[in-house]
C-alpha cells in the first residue's frame, strides 16, 4: 500500500536502486497512551504545586529570586500538563515510514529532518504490538522490561536520552510486520 504523499517525502531518502514496498505515516491527532494513566496525575501534582508556589511567591511579595525560581517550573509542569500532547501530535505529523526491499526508512523532524535507516539484514528483533483495530506499532530490538520499560515515555529512554526504533501507530500494523519478516527471509 503507497500513501503518495509519504512516497514523495521519502524519495530523496532512496537510492536509485530502491523502490518503496510500504510506506506510511502514524496515526495523527492527540492521543492518550498507556503511559498517560501515570503521567497525568503526576504532571498535575507538579503543574499544581509549580503554580501554587508561583502565586504564592507574587501574592507575598518574596524577593525576585523567588519569583523567578518558580518560573522554569511552572513551564515544565504546563508542558506536563498539556504541552506534550500537542508536541507529541506535532512530531507524529511530521513522521514518515518506509519499506524497501532492503531497509526500514524512518523520516522525521519538526524543526530539522532525520533520517533513520534500518537494514534488515542486521535486524535480530521484530516486535509487533497489534490493537483490536488492526493498527499498532512494530519496535525493533530487545524488549524492553522493568526500569528501563517504564523510563520510557512517548518513544524516549529519558534514563539514557535514546530514541527508540519503531514503526509507531500505523494502521494495518500486521500486513507491515509480515512484510518485513518476509523481506528477512529473502535477504
Amino acid at each position: 500500500m503507497i500513501d503518495f504523499e509519504t512516497e514523495n517525502e521519502l524519495k530523496s531518502a532512496l537510492s536509485p536502486s530502491e523502490r518503496l514496498l510500504w510506506c506510511g505515516k502514524p496515526k495523527a491527532g492527540l492521543l492518550l497512551r498507556t503511559t498517560d494513566l501515570y503521567l497525568i496525575p503526576f504532571s498535575l501534582l507538579w503543574g499544581g504545586f509549580a503554580i501554587f508556589w508561583e502565586t504564592m511567591a507574587f501574592g507575598m511579595g518574596a524577593p525576585l529570586l523567588f519569583k523567578l525560581f518558580g518560573i522554569p517550573f511552572v513551564l515544565v509542569g504546563l508542558y506536563m500538563i498539556g504541552g506534550r500532547f500537542f508536541a507529541d501530535a506535532r512530531k507524529r505529523k511530521s513522521t514518515f515510514y518506509g519499506l524497501t526491499q532492503d531497509r526500514i526508512i524512518v523520516k522525521s523532524g519538526i524543526f530539522s529532518t532525520s533520517i533513520q535507516s534500518i537494514s534488515l539484514k542486521n535486524l535480530n528483533e521484530v516486535n509487533l504490538t497489534e490493537k483490536s483495530d488492526d493498527s499498532g506499532t512494530i519496535s525493533f530490538g530487545p524488549l524492553e522490561t522493568g526500569f528501563a520499560r517504564s523510563s520510557r515515555i512517548r518513544g524516549v529512554d529519558w534514563a539514557s536520552a535514546k530514541q527508540q526504533t519503531a514503526l509507531e501507530l500505523i494502521p494495518d500494523v500486521k500486513f507491515v510486520y509480515d512484510k518485513i519478516i518476509e523481506l528477512q527471509r529473502t535477504n
